[in-house]
């Protein structure tokens, strides 16, 4: 049997449950909320631009997502 995304069984973590999240370039393309999380309850998803500032927000939630070790 296939276990959909987001079943209660997954270890995915809370979507929108931080301020500041910490990414890396592997997580690029970066969306909000991320694939790791919830969507059931959460806003839709939106790609953020965070490659050449290494910093994005996200407009819906505010989250804000920094990349590590961006020079």
């Amino acid at each position: 049997m296939k276990i959909r995304k987001g079943a209660e069984n997954e270890n995915l973590a809370q979507a929108n449950a931080q301020v500041r999240y910490q990414v890396s370039i592997d997580d690029t393309p970066l969306s909000c909320p991320m694939p790791e999380m919830y969507l059931w309850n959460s806003h839709p998803k939106v790609y953020l631009p965070i490659e050449e500032t290494g910093e994005a927000k996200c407009p819906y939630c505010g989250a804000e997502y920094y990349l590590k070790n961006k020079s």
